[in-house]
């Protein structure tokens, strides 16, 4: 079914808007301030985007994904004659622990890896109920357009993965695991070497496999992080044109300072991420909350890497 042939949000959840909390003053630097913002009524897809959805923009559209395409070298300097090949970044847990400082420890660069086939072109085929992956910005943005939509920005995005609950930890409370009870696909134990699975799964899941949060919205957090609309920065300050009011629809930026500073030779802008993925643990990346945020190269494509769509009224 193309787009025109259905309602545009189906699927999609009104939210209709309003004042919260944004950030946090308790975990990362980047959280900080936290501060009271407003944002108007949208409407946000119930959950990621999965492979089965991505599938039908692909076969009408023809797309082909980033993570398809070979680099081109001149973008990459330094970059050996080899890696010119289609492929992109592929979770590979060590066999044993390794130290937490350097991520190429568990990550490996997979010929043959895209949305498709996830884990490399012998690794088996996505599952249609599955969030898609390996999606660089440019791939979300292109299928939002196809179906008549926006990625939405970071506020739209902490609006809805909050459910209504001002200023809690997580999307559910302020305990991780209540009762024991897993509320989210995230990695229990020592990361990257030993994963307990006591979600069940040891990376991906399928949509709604989650109690929905109090918007009615699933995997908000965990399984995937999420692209957002805002360019990255590293102060997350925000400031109204009036003292007496709340900073309306913000938004980050500039483009300008969003480059990488220890990357000087490869110029390439990052947009805000949220949400977490079925790799943040309490050992390592405790990014599973509404007001992580995390910067993430457009030309990035992982394992863990997806998004969902709004409809702004």
């Amino acid at each position: 079914m193309t787009p025109a042939a259905r309602d545009l949000t189906q699927d999609m959840r009104l939210l209709t808007g309003g004042s919260f909390a944004m950030g946090s003053d308790q975990y990362y630097p980047e959280e900080r301030p936290q501060r009271q913002v407003r944002v108007d009524p949208f409407w946000i897809d119930e959950t990621p985007v999965t492979n089965r959805q991505f599938d039908a923009f692909v076969r009408a559209t023809g797309h082909k994904t980033l993570a398809e395409i070979a680099p081109d070298p001149k973008d990459y300097p330094g970059m050996l004659p080899h890696m010119a090949r289609p492929g992109s970044l592929v979770f590979t847990p060590p066999g044993e622990p390794v130290p937490l400082d350097n991520p190429g420890g568990w990550w490996a660069f997979h010929f043959g890896a895209y949305w498709r086939r996830p884990y490399g072109r012998h690794g088996p085929k996505a599952a249609d109920d599955h969030p898609v992956v390996h999606v660089a910005y440019a791939d979300a943005e292109a299928y939002a357009r196809w179906v008549g939509k926006d990625l939405p920005t970071e506020a739209e995005w902490e609006f809805a993965a909050r459910g209504g609950l001002e200023a809690r930890e997580f999307a559910w409370g302020d305990e991780l695991a209540p009762d024991g009870k897993m509320l989210a696909n995230y990695w229990q134990g020592q990361f990257p070497s030993e994963n307990l699975e006591l979600d069940g799964w040891a990376r991906t899941s399928p949509v709604r496999s989650y109690p929905a949060n109090g918007h009615s919205l699933f995997d908000m957090i965990g399984n995937v992080w999420e692209w957002t609309s805002d360019w990255y920065a590293e102060g997350a300050a925000l400031k109204s044109p009036s003292p007496c009011c709340l900073p309306q629809n913000p938004r980050g930026g500039p483009l300008e300072g969003s480059y990488d500073p220890q990357m000087p030779d490869i110029p390439i802008p990052r947009k805000v991420i949220k949400g977490g993925s079925h790799l943040c643990a309490e050992t390592y990346c405790q990014r599973y909350r509404p007001a992580a945020r995390h910067p993430e190269s457009i030309d990035s494509a992982t394992t863990h890497l997806g998004f969902r769509c709004v409809v702004r009224k």
